[in-house]
């Protein structure tokens, strides 16, 4: 379901980049062991015969056992040792041929090169950027985007360094979603990054996914580590924020001293306490709204005349 959201999102993201030139496959290999014990017994059978040849004065046999000593070296420069996590890619004359992932030891093309590379999960963590949201606010912002070579060839042949560009397009895209979004909705409709910390890191995760797929790369998750104003602004924001929540609270105080009021009166015409024609409910609901709403402890007056007088 979550491959299938960032697929959707992915779609909606305007980054387009070239088809790859390559993709990774397995490579031809041969048994490790089995091309080490001859290479082995090659070159040990080799140095047996350079020494019987020069003890017999024999020339073919030093040759046959140079001939041998040499095939063996030549063997063993075919040897590679896979470990767990990490990859070979191999070329031979410039030119892809494939891609080792099993672990163990392989024998491939003794004159292919052979470049390792790790298809462990990695983490980036991104500094913290200042840009400016989508209400032009100046904000910090930082990212950490975990990642995976997913495609070795096209990590080794696509771009010049897939760490070097997973990191730019990183940050490229964590400055993109920070200007497409305003740090605060003020209670409006749409997405903030404050407000709607999952749907901004399912965009983020897809559209980091969207830049670095070329390379290879595949974005198991991606998390803001950092979102607040610059400090240029955020004495004045927090002072809005307080203010809103001020304006809410007595809001909430106001409905619930009204309702407290109409309670008030109807229980009192119910069970026929006193009559009070509208004068004095007037002055009732004053009385109570004041003590209900006030920010304080109200200070009660006797009243010793009536009160008319």
């Amino acid at each position: 379901m979550l491959h299938a959201d960032q697929e959707r999102i992915a779609a909606e993201v305007p980054v387009a980049m070239p088809e790859p030139g390559v993709r990774e496959r397995p490579a031809t290999r041969g048994p490790g062991l089995l091309m080490l014990a001859l290479g082995l017994v090659l070159v040990i059978v080799g140095v047996v015969a350079v020494f019987a040849g020069l003890a017999a004065e024999s020339g073919v046999s030093v040759l046959a056992g140079v001939v041998a000593v040499v095939a063996g070296v030549v063997l063993g420069f075919g040897l590679v040792a896979v470990s767990p996590g990490e990859a070979r890619v191999l070329q031979f004359l410039g030119r892809y041929t494939g891609t080792l992932r099993p672990a163990g030891l392989h024998w491939v093309n003794p004159l292919a090169t052979k470049r390792k590379i790790s298809t462990r999960i990695r983490n980036h963590e991104t500094a913290v950027m200042k840009v400016n949201d989508a209400d032009g606010n100046p904000i910090e912002i930082a990212a950490v985007v975990v990642w995976q070579v997913a495609d070795t060839a096209q990590a080794c042949f696509e771009v010049d360094s897939f760490i070097t560009f997973v990191e730019t397009q990183t940050e490229t895209a964590v400055r993109h979603i920070a200007t497409s979004y305003p740090y605060d909705s003020h209670g409006e409709e749409g997405l903030s990054l404050r407000e709607n910390a999952d749907e901004i890191t399912g965009r983020l995760s897809a559209e980091i996914a969207a830049r670095v797929q070329a390379a290879g790369v595949t974005v198991v998750e991606s998390r803001l580590t950092h979102l607040a104003y610059a400090p240029e602004i955020a004495q004045a924001m927090l002072q809005r924020q307080q203010a809103n929540a001020v304006v809410a609270a007595r809001q909430r105080i106001v409905e619930g001293a009204v309702g407290m009021v109409d309670l008030a009166l109807q229980r009192l015409d119910e069970q026929g306490v006193v009559e009070l024609d509208e004068e004095r409910k007037a002055a009732m609901i004053s009385n109570l709204l004041v003590v209900l709403c006030g920010d304080r402890a109200t200070q009660p007056v006797v009243n010793a005349g009536s009160l008319y007088h």
